[in-house]
Parts: structure tokens; C-alpha cells; sequence
């Protein structure tokens, strides 16, 4: 049973925007935090970005005053708006949802990823 959809990648050019969403059933999303991993080429999966049930954000530093993460109650549905980007932001990013959901632990729940791709 698919719980989280992800959506929203592509390949933009260095300095373009893309904004991701993702789709979680009502259960998950109305008792969890939700956050966006990114796995690059060769590295770990890295949390880039996380958002309390409470609207509560937390960004990685390399990201901050670029992407905003926000989430849609009424919709399900959590968004990373992408600004600004560039050639490391390259990645398959991941929709992740859980009780506990921090730089160190990921949550229970994972969507399928989405690639994106910054063109230099």
C-alpha cells in the first residue's frame, strides 16, 4: 500500500526553481513529521528539510534561505519549494514521515523519490 507520492523533479538549470510535493494518506500526515531526504550520487541520504505537525521547520545549512518547506493540511500534502539551485542540489529526493524524524533518524514511512537534476 503507497502512503507517501512524491513529484515534482526534473532538470533545471543552475539558478532555476522546481517545487516538490508530496501526497501522504490522512492518517500519516495529520500525526507526523514530514521531511524531505535527498540521497547524491556517492553520498548518504542527507535530511534536508523537516516540518512539524505544528508547521515547525528545520532546515540542513546548505539549503537555508533557498528552499522552504510548508504542508497542506486540508491536501495531504507537503511541499519543498526550490529556489536558487544548484549543481549539489542534485539528487533523488525522498518524501519521509514519522513520530521521530530528525537529521540523525528518518521515519517510518518513505515514498518511492523523484530525481532532480541542476545542469551547471
Amino acid at each position: 500500500q503507497v502512503q507517501l507520492v512524491e513529484s515534482g523533479g526534473g532538470l533545471v538549470q543552475a539558478g532555476g526553481s522546481l517545487r516538490l510535493s508530496c501526497v501522504a494518506s490522512r492518517m500519516i500526515f495529520r500525526s507526523n513529521v514530514m521531511g524531505w531526504f535527498r540521497q547524491a550520487p556517492g553520498k548518504q541520504r542527507e535530511l534536508v528539510a523537516a516540518i512539524t505537525v505544528g508547521g515547525s521547520t528545520d532546515y540542513t545549512d546548505s539549503v537555508k534561505g533557498r528552499f522552504t518547506i510548508s504542508r497542506d493540511n486540508a491536501k495531504s500534502t507537503m511541499y519543498l519549494q526550490m529556489n536558487s539551485l544548484k549543481s549539489e542540489d542534485t539528487g533523488v529526493y525522498y518524501c519521509n514521515a514519522g513520530v521521530v524524524l530528525t537529521r540523525t533518524r528518518s521515519g517510518d514511512y518513505w515514498g518511492q523519490g523523484t530525481q532532480v537534476t541542476v545542469s551547471s
